[in-house]
């Protein structure tokens, strides 16, 4: 038996015509452990390059792993904070993208929100210049503008309205800290980062959340998509190689 009580939102308004969200506490008879409404926040070019590029586990079901990761805890709204990329000469990673995209569209409580990949022109230093020619080079490099930002607002919106008791926050990038440490602080509710780096977590996020936890590969590896599944427009197939 599951008994289950609502908590008050801090802010009791609503945003047009749709009520704000309130979270809800879980309790599971004759035990003294809360299940914690969990909201999860994923930087997902981080999560790519620090954990899933080059290896065989980017076809992840970020609903399973993060069930997986938090077996204890109630996983409600899943954000996922990305940038749509491309390419000047390949069209095989945009278009491998938007298929991963509409597979992480099929889960339950999934939200994506969209950056901007941006290419600009910049004049730099070479590390070790050599007599007679230029010190400096010209290069084309592409900047990642508007996911940390997005991340850092919805996670402070949601907490602000009480959607969840507990936030999980996938990243190690330590300009999150600030927001993290503000919810756990200042809206008294539990923060956790997940690292999806083999390296060590930052010290301002390790400061900042209630607690930190490891992306290993044993959870990758069991938190897949099968490799073909459905939506409205058809069957999504897993792209060759992944």
């Amino acid at each position: 038996m599951v008994i289950i009580y609502y908590v008050t939102s801090p802010i009791d308004s609503t945003v047009g015509s749709r009520p704000l969200p309130r979270a809800v506490s879980v309790f599971m008879k004759d035990s003294k452990e809360q299940r914690l409404i969990t909201n999860v926040y994923v930087d997902g070019l981080n999560l790519y390059y620090r954990a899933l590029k080059g290896t065989p586990f980017k076809w992840l079901n970020l609903r399973q792993l993060t069930e997986a990761l938090f077996p204890d805890d109630v996983i409600q709204d899943i954000c996922y904070f990305t940038s749509l990329i491309h390419s000047r000469n390949d069209p095989g990673p945009p278009q491998r993208q938007l298929l991963y995209l509409r597979a992480l569209h099929t889960l339950a409580g999934m939200q994506i929100f969209y950056g901007e990949l941006r290419d600009r022109t910049k004049v730099r230093p070479l590390a070790n210049p050599v007599a007679g020619l230029p010190d400096f080079v010209t290069i084309l490099d592409t900047e990642e503008k508007g996911t940390d930002v997005n991340l850092a607002m919805q996670l402070l919106v949601d907490g602000f309205t009480g959607a969840y008791e507990q936030a999980v926050v996938v990243t190690n990038d330590s300009d999150l800290a600030g927001p993290v440490r503000y919810v756990r602080d200042d809206l008294k509710l539990r923060t956790v980062v997940v690292n999806p780096s083999q390296d060590h977590t930052p010290k301002e996020l390790v400061a900042a959340a209630t607690y930190i936890k490891r992306l290993r590969r044993s959870h990758l590896r069991h938190s897949l998509f099968p490799a073909t599944l459905s939506d409205a427009q058809g069957v999504i197939t897993k792209p060759p190689g992944w």
